[in-house]
């Protein structure tokens, strides 16, 4: 079974004096909010479970899709209070049953192959598979660096490099065991407390994927998704 935890709890602060009525994820693009095009290609490729971990508008969200979105059941993780990226994890690992999870942030969309993922994942035996996406300009973002044999060496903050790069693309597949030192309810940093701080002691490997991606984060980039989504061919493929 593929299941998949979706972070769709954020406050969209940037976004707000744009898209003030709703959560980030069920900001308007061409119609339809940006989660569904998200949830469509997880459907599309083969996802039969998703945990949707929610906060702000929270019933927003609930309301919209309920409990089945084109034959995949969904389930709702909701935060009372903020848990970081990390506790927001964790909190809706508790709605799963397999032991490796894919893991989507609400507002990016990135066209990855699936198949190829799981599959890199499987055979490197990583406890955690961070998808990678090449940019004319990491600074935005920050880089990933990794070894040869694809493990990641380094996580680069935001303006502390500059240039062409890989950046951390927001999608992994991890073994759920990996939060086993923290308990629900926990609030902390996917990014910092997972991420920056183990890549030394644990096995992390980069999956690097060159397909579509936007994260409506920030004005423009909301703009631009606009302008793309309206393109029938965009996902056609």
């Amino acid at each position: 079974m593929r299941e998949a935890v979706v972070l769709a709890g954020g406050f969209g602060t940037r976004l707000r004096h744009i898209v003030s009525d709703v959560p980030k994820p069920m900001a308007p693009v061409c119609g339809r909010p940006f989660l569904c095009y998200l949830l469509d290609r997880l459907a599309e490729n083969a996802f039969d479970h998703v945990v949707l971990s929610t906060g702000y508008m929270h019933e927003k969200i609930a309301d919209y899709f309920g409990n089945t979105y084109r034959g995949m059941s969904i389930a709702y993780a909701r935060e009372t209070a903020p848990l970081g990226t990390g506790g927001g994890i964790l909190n809706a690992l508790q709605c799963c049953e397999s032991s490796e999870v894919m893991v989507l942030n609400g507002d990016t969309l990135f066209c990855i192959d699936f198949d190829a993922l799981y599959q890199r994942h499987d055979a490197s035996k990583s406890e955690l598979t961070v998808v990678l996406r090449h940019v004319d300009d990491v600074a935005r973002y920050g880089a990933v660096l990794c070894d040869s044999e694809g493990r990641i060496t380094s996580f680069v903050e935001k303006d502390a490099s500059h240039g062409a790069g890989l950046i951390n693309g927001g999608v992994y597949l991890m073994n759920r065991h990996l939060l086993d030192a923290f308990h629900v309810g926990d609030r902390f940093s996917f990014e910092a407390d997972i991420l920056q701080a183990w890549y030394a002691e644990h096995l992390f490997v980069g999956y690097a994927d060159n397909g579509y991606f936007i994260d409506i984060g920030v004005p423009e980039d909301y703009e631009r998704a606009q302008h793309d989504f309206s393109d029938v061919n965009l996902f056609n493929h």
